[in-house]
């Protein structure tokens, strides 16, 4: 699935449930919540949506590694990286369709 399937699936189901909402402005909500969320993660918030999970940035530390062309070892710098960390409802609806 992605954003404009969401987007889709997302106007569906709210115009069966008896609201007339027009899918532009369900997109312009999406966009917003995941414009929101990213901002969040990278001012160094923690985002946590019940039943959903967290998004926060985490440090991965520098490291060594080695080019696949050369084989030669390389420093990896330091950097800041997004993760995901599903919650409870999540895992226990995805391992109940497994």
């Amino acid at each position: 699935m992605n954003k404009a399937d969401l987007v889709n699936s997302v106007t569906a189901d709210l115009n069966a449930s008896d609201f007339d909402i027009k899918r532009a402005d369900v997109s312009r909500v999406v966009e917003a919540t995941i414009d929101t969320i990213i901002n969040s993660v990278v001012n160094g918030d923690k985002v946590s949506i019940l039943g959903f999970g967290s998004f926060e940035s985490r440090e991965r530390s520098a490291r060594q590694g080695l080019n696949p062309k050369t084989g030669e070892p390389i420093q990896i710098p330091a950097k800041r990286v997004p993760a995901f960390s599903p919650g409870k409802v999540f895992k226990d609806r995805v391992q109940e369709e497994a």
